[in-house]
């Protein structure tokens, strides 16, 4: 997906939309089995040598096991897709519900990082880049803008920050679309970003 079809301002359903296509790439597709299918494969194929070489097996205890990996195998698989879910949930929507200044941005962004969470921090250090751009009249407030849309608007209208500001919304982009780890050292360039657009 390219930066300029991710919405600053997402929707949860526009943001499970995004989710979708991105996924549906076949870029992402392989034919390689995964790990979880490496790891239900090596267990079904224990699990014939067991029945084969163990030809006294009752039909009992075969069922038992049969449903213990079954049951183990719908374990993995729901904790695998739920944290999916709530990742996607938590990332989609840029601005949420709750209408913020800039400076309560940067306080949120200051907490996150201080807690270690350096993705929360970078999502708010950008908000309130953004919050501030339209506070300053650089961009007008408008609800479904692109992280690309923020750069090349507010570059032609700050030319000077033009790179620092595509650089910010490569860095939003590909922690919260893009799955990349967030660091300090990522959030720290994003707060030099925000600190040039307030002076």
């Amino acid at each position: 997906m390219a930066v300029s079809d991710v919405p600053v301002d997402l929707g949860g359903d526009e943001a499970r939309d995004a989710a979708a296509r991105e996924l549906s790439d076949p870029a992402y597709v392989s034919d390689d089995p995964n790990p979880l299918e490496r790891a239900i494969d090596w267990v079904l194929d224990r699990l014939g040598e067991l029945f084969a070489g163990a030809g006294g097996v009752s039909g009992i205890t075969a069922v038992t096991v049969l449903v213990v990996v079954a049951v183990i195998i719908v374990i993995v698989v729901r904790l695998r897709t739920g944290r999916t879910t709530r990742s996607l949930r938590s990332g989609g929507e840029v601005f949420g519900t709750a209408v913020l200044t800039a400076a309560e941005h940067r306080a949120a962004a200051e907490r996150a990082a201080a807690g270690g969470d350096f993705a929360e921090a970078v999502r708010e250090r950008f908000r309130a880049v953004v919050r501030e751009l339209e506070h300053r009249g650089v961009l007008d407030p408008r609800a479904g803008r692109t992280v690309d849309e923020v750069a090349l608007e507010a570059g032609r209208a700050l030319p000077v920050l033009a790179d620092d500001l595509r650089g910010a919304a490569v860095q939003f982009d590909d922690v919260w679309y893009g799955g990349r780890p967030a660091t300090g050292e990522g959030y720290r360039r994003l707060v030099s970003v925000d600190d040039r657009v307030r002076g």
